[in-house]
């Protein structure tokens, strides 16, 4: 059982696609690489067809816990206030926003299809913005569960986990990173693939170069070789 999608796979993945919207979804989210909420709330002004590029804009809640005496910070798991020694009962919780905005070039045939979509109509106008999809999340997942279904595509196994996984959004994105390690594994590759995704950590792109080379095999094969070699 395959761990992540193929390229061709994902041209399959494609071709299943019964209109020009879930087809350039699809297409997106691969060619990008990006998150399927961050896909969603495209609008027509984050794409300059002229220079090739999209404004992906990322927003993250969450939540910080603090002591409600002295407002000092708090983990889960704190029963007193490192602070002020207080017995914390109820921590106060605030949301923190996190809004983080990059620019991603966009490949000439991905581009051609975008504009052949935007000239159609295909963006809906929703609460003041012209979406270019104007769909849900649910409906985002339905659309690429069924398109792999209908083109025959495999389940897929988590690398970490053993897990049995279906093909969803989040998979088009893993497929993406998968390929851009192939294609790119150098320091210089993976902070670009970093800066393209949009993680906060380095650690989360380089899982991808683990998965992306078969360098575990590779390095214990040539241990083996080198004995082999050196016994004569």
């Amino acid at each position: 059982m395959k761990a992540y999608l193929e390229p061709g796979e994902i041209e399959r993945l494609e071709q299943a696609a019964g209109n020009l919207r879930d087809q350039l979804l699809i297409r997106m989210l691969f060619h990008l690489g990006c998150r399927i909420s961050e896909a969603l709330a495209l609008t027509v002004q984050d794409v300059d067809l002229e220079q090739g590029a999209i404004t992906i804009q990322h927003l993250k809640t969450r939540l910080k816990l603090a002591c409600p005496r002295c407002n000092a910070g708090l983990g889960r798991s704190h029963a007193f206030c490192p602070k002020c020694g207080t017995h914390v009962e109820q921590a106060v919780a605030r949301e923190m926003e996190h809004r983080r905005v990059r620019t991603l070039p966009v490949d000439v045939e991905t581009l051609a299809m975008l504009k052949e979509y935007v000239s159609r109509g295909g963006p809906v106008q929703k609460n003041g913005k012209k979406l270019i999809f104007g769909i849900n999340r649910h409906r985002a997942w339905q659309i690429v569960r069924e398109c792999g279904e209908r083109a025959g595509l495999p389940s897929l196994v988590n690398p970490e986990t053993g897990k049995v996984r279906g093909i969803s959004p989040h998979r088009l994105r893993d497929a993406f990173a998968v390929h851009a390690v192939k294609v790119n594994d150098s320091g210089d590759g993976l902070r670009l693939l970093q800066e393209h995704l949009g993680h906060a950590s380095f650690n989360t792109t380089a899982k991808y170069r683990k998965i992306g080379g078969d360098e575990l095999k590779e390095w214990y094969n040539k241990l083996w070789a080198k004995r082999e070699t050196a016994d004569g």
